[in-house]
């Protein structure tokens, strides 16, 4: 699916210009030169990704972007502004206390290069939309149900297959070449620890968490030995595996 970028300005040469580079990279790109226009894009598209240039009159593009904040389904979206040269300040664009007040990943003033700007919005729609790509490897379950319950509340994770012994892990490792396998220690066929191992030595880029209800020093040690990144105790799973996640990332 292509990504939807919504341009807010109302200078016909600059929003051409960079909708003509934004669909040149396979982006859904649509434009509004006015306040009204641009919340109705806003409501019907759903953007992922909003430019909030200049319009008139002062102070709308500012009145738009406090009308994004307080929406949940564009309050977290990226957003950049691109305001007019800094010689043109003082009468047009941004004014100096609305400045103060915005909260959005960049700032540009004009003039600015269309390639430059869509170089910064595909870097920041990367950052918004790439998924940690989670392998769950538990022989019960009921454990490998939970786990996916708690995955999938998180906006950042994905869960891209379940294993059920430390053999079906290694296989779905290297079929699916998840971001993090999190690895039970105690399984038939082969056990986490040696699966955990090998997954080490042929899939370098992947990090393992152990999750174990046997958290003694003897199966952590094995398990940072073997090439784990982290031991979780499955018992703290709650609390610790969500940070454990994202920290191996």
């Amino acid at each position: 699916m292509k990504a939807k970028i919504l341009i807010v300005d109302q200078e016909h040469a600059f929003t051409v210009g960079l909708q003509r580079e934004l669909e040149e990279k396979n982006y859904e790109v649509f434009v509004a030169d006015r306040l009204l226009l641009a919340q109705e894009l806003v409501r019907k598209i759903k953007p992922d990704f909003i430019l909030l240039g200049t319009i008139a009159p002062r102070g709308d593009a500012f009145q738009l972007h406090q009308w994004l904040r307080k929406i949940p389904t564009t309050r977290e979206i990226p957003k950049i502004v691109v305001d007019v040269p800094p010689e043109r300040q003082l009468h047009s664009g941004w004014r100096r206390d609305e400045g103060i007040r915005l909260e959005v990943d960049d700032y540009f003033n004009r003039p600015i290069k269309t390639t430059a700007l869509v170089h910064v919005i595909e870097k920041l729609l990367n950052e918004a939309t790439r998924k940690i790509k989670v392998l769950i490897a538990d022989d019960h379950a009921v454990v490998r149900e939970g786990i996916c319950a708690l995955l999938n509340l998180q906006k950042d994770m994905l869960i891209v297959g379940e294993a059920i012994n430390g053999r079906d892990a290694i296989d779905k490792t290297r079929k699916l070449l998840p971001d993090v396998v999190l690895m039970d220690i105690a399984m038939p066929v082969m056990n986490g620890i040696e699966a955990t191992k090998l997954i080490a030595q042929d899939c370098d880029q992947v990090k393992v968490l152990v999750l174990s209800q046997y958290d003694d020093e003897g199966n952590i040690t094995a398990s940072k030995q073997a090439g784990a990144f982290d031991f979780i105790p499955k018992k703290s799973v709650s609390s610790q595996l969500l940070a454990a996640i994202r920290a191996a990332n």
